[in-house]
């Protein structure tokens, strides 16, 4: 102890001036944007970087979870060859005239994840593709099991993920056997359990019936997972309901980011002004 004290009075002005450094380096940066936006690019730059490489070992250890993941979405989209091939077999044919009809709305770029938060108010995820690989800010993310977020900041090969388990996360959902939607958001408490609030009265919720993704905005596709009914709240002021996810939002490995390819040409629509 007394060496420590010794250090301090030794040092005390270089310490000093370090302290007055980073003060001066913090008011920079939080008042002028320029610097504020290049400081978090960096920063992403490097804890994508140091996550990497930590995440590799956690990954070998991890492998069987990941290689059960990947069959079960192979075996799910085997069943959905084999759904349309029975279609064709039972002479439903399908004429191509005019490829321009069928009209591809979105693209998907594999990433992995490398740090993953589910414990506080504001979670998020980082992951290894950024603005070099077509990500960026304000794209729907998910995996085989459903929706894991929407990117929020992005460098050149990572972006950061605003998990749904955020308190700032308002997503469109609905019933998956009706048209009545609601506002998917998370009181901050159970990771497995998210609400979805301001669903019509009127509508018909049972226990175990299954929440998709609604597709009113840009963002997230239509249809996409989230989990199933587990608890009505019946006596909310904003008719919420318990959603049990689907995803395990601690056990995050590889993730699809959703590109919408008609989001610029819709919301230059929706801004435009009347003539």
């Amino acid at each position: 102890m007394q060496q420590l004290f010794y250090f301090f009075r030794k040092y005390k002005y270089f310490l000093f001036f370090l302290l007055l450094e980073l003060i001066a380096v913090f008011f920079t940066i939080n008042n002028n944007d320029f610097q504020k936006s290049k400081f978090i690019s960096s920063a992403n730059e490097i804890t994508g970087g140091f996550y990497e490489k930590t995440s590799q070992i956690s990954n070998y250890f991890n492998l069987k979870n990941q290689n059960d993941e990947l069959m079960l979405e192979n075996n799910n989209l085997k069943n959905l060859v084999e759904k349309y091939t029975s279609k064709a077999d039972s002479t439903v044919f399908i004429s191509v005239i005019d490829s321009t009809k069928y009209h591809q709305k979105y693209t998907y770029t594999a990433a992995k994840t490398y740090r993953n938060n589910y414990h506080n108010p504001n979670n998020i995820l980082l992951i290894n593709k950024g603005k070099d690989q077509g990500v960026y800010k304000e794209m729907a993310v998910v995996n085989s099991k459903g929706i894991i977020g929407i990117t929020d900041k992005v460098s050149a090969n990572y972006a950061r993920v605003q998990s749904i388990l955020n308190s700032n996360s308002k997503i469109n959902a609905k019933l998956k056997n009706s048209f009545h939607f609601g506002t998917l958001v998370w009181n901050g408490q159970d990771y497995n359990i998210v609400q979805l609030e301001d669903l019509p009265r009127q509508a018909n919720v049972k226990v175990g019936d299954t929440i998709i993704t609604g597709g009113k905005s840009t963002i997230f596709p239509e249809g996409i997972l989230i989990g199933t009914v587990q608890k009505i709240n019946a006596q909310s002021n904003n008719n919420s309901i318990d959603i049990k996810l689907f995803n395990d939002m601690s056990n995050i490995g590889y993730v699809y980011v959703v590109t919408a390819l008609d989001k610029k040409e819709i919301n230059t629509l929706i801004n435009s002004s009347d003539e």
